[in-house]
């Protein structure tokens, strides 16, 4: 038999039972699509986080307590951040291959605005150095100066969303918004950052950091400080001399028990990597159980269309139909319906990664859609081969007498 007539045969044998058919691709289109789609959706997130690191830029660092934000001394001697630090981290003669140090204080606070509320994602209270080093730009107004920090000046730049869910479609700069009770005056708007997950970057208030401290948080320990080294070569120098300025203020003389931790980019990035794989493994696997049970799907369908077309089966080999012949219908039976479904499953997969899941925007792995197609054709065949095998081996009298 021609391999024409085999196919032929094959979609004639899937045809004569539609619904089933279409039932069994339906299972190995669910499995392709979950492969695709999940390693997408982890791809797109890996990507998401890469983004939001890079923008800091290449050479920011960021120093944050050991014992966690507003740690205070314990029993083994943990101290918290101080803007203490951050000025002495600031003394060029100390640490030279520092351009600009930005300690932080971070609440979360509601807004007003004209008889608008709005809950701020993130108010931070630091200097002027923190747009630089965090690469924040301005799209309308302009930062605040080291004079505002000097007065303690009621001043703000909001970001994007803040912007446009407090003052709407209006120019918020030069305008009013009181903060968790004290008035702000907003002298300018962040360009959008865009980013997905949680935390939306661009809902942010950006306030001196004094200003912050009286109104919210008092003056005892910062959140973090955000260093900006000279240039991106620069920055294992100045995470060295952060190491020893740090050191010599917290009275450490063991580098191996330090209290606070120094972040750069190039770390974050390398601990992200390491992080995706293992979230993009997982998807893998739990995307691979779909692509399993369509395939034991395709095993008990075939045996159900073995054991129906047991007579016919019968009558082709009593006229000398061989073995072979048998096992090619059967297998091209169950390849076509893996194939079928696994097309479908990538054009699925394909289709639904256009559409954001769970505020990730996903990124198609194209070895991802050859991969899951490919292992849905291997699947077929695999799991198509044993109700194929037990089709040949039936014995024509045996056969024929089936009812």
């Amino acid at each position: 038999m021609s391999p024409f007539q085999t196919l032929r045969f094959a979609f004639g044998g899937l045809a004569a039972n539609k619904v089933r058919s279409a039932l069994t691709m339906l299972g190995v289109l669910i499995g392709v699509a979950a492969v695709i789609l999940l390693l997408a959706v982890g791809n797109g997130s890996s990507q998401a986080v890469k983004d939001s690191i890079e923008k800091l830029g290449t050479n920011a660092l960021t120093v944050s307590s050991g014992s966690g934000f507003g740690g205070s001394r314990s029993s083994n001697g943990t101290k918290p951040l101080t803007v203490e630090d951050a000025r002495a981290l600031a003394d060029p003669s100390a640490a030279p291959h520092i351009e600009a140090v930005a300690p932080e204080v971070t609440t979360s606070q509601t807004a007003l605005h004209d008889g608008t509320s709005h809950t701020v994602g993130q108010v931070v209270g630091t200097y002027p150095a923190y747009f630089k080093a965090s690469n924040s730009k301005v799209a309308k107004g302009d930062y605040f100066g080291a004079d505002d920090v000097l007065a303690s000046r009621k001043v703000a730049v909001i970001g994007s969303t803040t912007a446009a869910d407090l003052f709407g479609t209006a120019d918020p700069v030069g305008k009013t918004m009181v903060l968790g009770g004290t008035p702000f005056t907003v002298v300018g708007v962040l360009s959008t950052k865009g980013g997905t997950g949680f935390q939306d970057p661009d809902d942010v208030v950006i306030a001196p950091l004094p200003t912050v401290q009286n109104a919210f948080t008092g003056f005892g320990s910062v959140s973090q400080i955000l260093v900006e080294a000279k240039s991106a070569d620069a920055t294992a120098g100045a995470q060295s001399e952060i190491t020893t300025v740090l050191m010599a203020r917290h009275g450490i003389k063991d580098p191996t028990a330090l209290d606070f931790r120094v972040a750069s980019q190039e770390s974050l990035l390398t601990t992200q990597a390491s992080t995706n794989k293992t979230f993009t493994v997982l998807l893998g696997a739990v995307a691979a159980i779909s692509l399993l049970v369509g395939g034991i799907g395709i095993t008990n369908i075939m045996l159900v269309t073995v054991t129906e077309r047991t007579r016919e089966i019968g009558i082709r080999k009593a006229i000398g139909a061989p073995r072979g012949v048998i096992l090619g219908q059967f297998l091209a039976e169950s390849t076509l319906l893996s194939l079928i479904g696994g097309g479908l499953g990538v054009a699925a997969g394909l289709i639904g990664s256009h559409f954001t899941i769970v505020g990730i925007k996903p990124v198609v792995i194209p070895e991802s859609v050859v991969g899951a197609f490919a292992i849905a054709v291997v699947i077929g065949l695999f799991f198509g081969g044993y109700p194929a095998n037990r089709a040949a081996s039936l014995r024509p009298i045996e056969a024929l007498r089936h009812e």
